[in-house]
């Protein structure tokens, strides 16, 4: 058997991280058995889908690199498929016409509820052996509705959660067509799901419910049923659903605040998935260890700080020439004075360390892109008559000094020892002058980057 699975969201708003996760179990899954990633985009509520939400699934796939083998599939460019196999379950006798109005139906279920019995369509236009039915109301037009077992049960054994059954008695009959024509969503996921052969099935635990009225279909059909395997949600820190309130929930919210791909796939890896207790791993390795039976049973607990330290590891992993193309126009956007400045790529390498997210680092990056503005209380406190002896020989061997961080860094020593002076009493001044700021990297690092010329004339204005 050829591993064919799905990822088929609906356009009615962002990729969001559970969608995302979804995604990313499915597409890995495929890749594991060398299957088929199929991308559908379940399109039939025309009141909620809008091309704009096409869209933002779209690019959330392709920057976080999951690419799909066959699709995207639309279903509003399925509806000629959909009623072909409507009219094949009417001529079958497992589909049938229902003329009972929404008026009418919401009626019983009342009726249904004031005896304390579960609300469902009682079956007034089933077809049954001797059973006559009502005369057809003039001018209505009807549902098509699923011709669902009448006893038994339905039982999967989920490759999450374990076996689950329902009994048929717990479902009605299912409307898979409505007045228009157009089918409903329970229904073109089975057709779909069919034509497309697939064979693993994993989504959300929101669609359990959903799962044994497609069993029931699926097997009207005659078709293969595929594995089911329900993920549980995804919770906020606080144990609540995640949503706006938590921060970013849409994917392609997450470029825009710094953070790269392969950090977002590997924490969303471990959101309800594990390996031992590998916690950084590429998609490759990801790929080779996914499967079903190591998918938590339990909802999964997004934490932005673990997010965080997963990026800054990649960050610090990624190559200085691809951060410099991430930071540079938001370093644009921020006034950087680029030319005539350090190489870019060389202070990516200084400032990655500490940074967390990309916009971390372009904020860090500044220092060297604009004219220091340091504090006049700072100065009078740091630059005192005490050091600008020593500032003042800083300055004159700088001149001369063969400029690489090894030869600053002696220099600096040297001078350290001739004035009787500790490292931060000329380490602080220095910062001020040439950055305006008190925290930077290394002073011997931050000297080399910014060259001879930028360092002296910026001592010459306070000596």
């Amino acid at each position: 058997m050829t591993v064919r699975t799905r990822f088929a969201p609906s356009p009615t708003g962002y990729l969001h991280l559970g969608g995302a996760r979804t995604a990313l179990f499915a597409w890995a899954y495929a890749r594991r058995f060398g299957g088929t990633f199929i991308l559908r985009i379940e399109d039939t509520d025309l009141e909620r889908s809008t091309p704009e939400a096409v869209q933002a699934i779209l690019d959330g796939m392709q920057w976080l690199g999951l690419h799909h083998d066959e699709g995207p599939f639309y279903q509003m460019r399925r509806m000629d498929r959909y009623r072909e196999v409507i009219g094949q379950m009417l001529a079958a006798g497992t589909a049938y016409y229902c003329y009972s109005s929404l008026e009418e139906v919401e009626a019983m279920r009342e009726r249904q509820r004031a005896a304390g019995e579960k609300p469902r369509y009682d079956g007034t236009w089933r077809p049954e052996p001797g059973k006559t039915l009502p005369p057809v109301p003039e001018g209505r037009k009807p549902v098509v509705r699923f011709r669902n077992p009448l006893d038994g049960d339905v039982t999967w054994d989920d490759a999450v959660k374990g076996p689950i059954t329902i009994a048929n008695r717990e479902m009605d009959d299912l409307v898979i067509a409505r007045p228009d024509g157009t089918p409903t969503y329970n229904f073109c996921v089975v057709v779909d799901d069919w034509d497309m052969r697939i064979t693993h099935v994993i989504r959300g635990d929101d669609h359990v419910n959903n799962t044994p009225r497609q069993i029931n279909i699926l097997k009207a059909l005659g078709a293969t049923l595929p594995v089911y395997g329900h993920v549980p949600m995804i919770l906020g820190a606080d144990g609540e659903k995640l949503s706006k309130r938590h921060g970013a929930v849409s994917v392609m919210d997450y470029p825009a605040q710094g953070y790269l791909p392969e950090a977002m796939l590997n924490y969303l890896a471990r959101l309800g998935w594990s390996h031992g207790d590998e916690e950084i791993f590429s998609m490759e390795q990801f790929c080779g260890w996914f499967d079903l039976d190591h998918l938590s049973k339990s909802p999964a607990q997004f934490n932005p700080e673990k997010l965080a330290w997963i990026n800054n590891h990649y960050i610090r992993q990624a190559d200085n020439g691809r951060l410099a193309g991430l930071v540079h126009p938001l370093m644009e956007k921020d006034g950087a004075q680029l030319a005539d400045a350090p190489d870019l790529q060389a202070v990516i390498g200084l400032m990655k360390e500490r940074a967390n997210t990309i916009n971390e680092l372009a904020a860090a990056a500044m220092l060297f892109y604009r004219q220091p503005a340091p504090d006049a209380a700072l100065l009078a406190q740091h630059v005192d008559d005490a050091v600008k002896p020593a500032l003042a020989q800083y300055a004159g061997l700088c001149k001369t000094v063969a400029w690489n961080r090894e030869a600053l860094s002696a220099m600096l020593k040297e001078i350290l020892a001739a004035h009787k002076l500790k490292m931060p009493q000329l380490a602080m001044p220095l910062r001020l002058i040439l950055t305006g700021q008190l925290q930077t990297p290394s002073i011997d690092a931050v000297v080399e980057l910014f060259g001879r010329e930028t360092v002296l004339a910026r001592l010459a204005k306070y000596l």
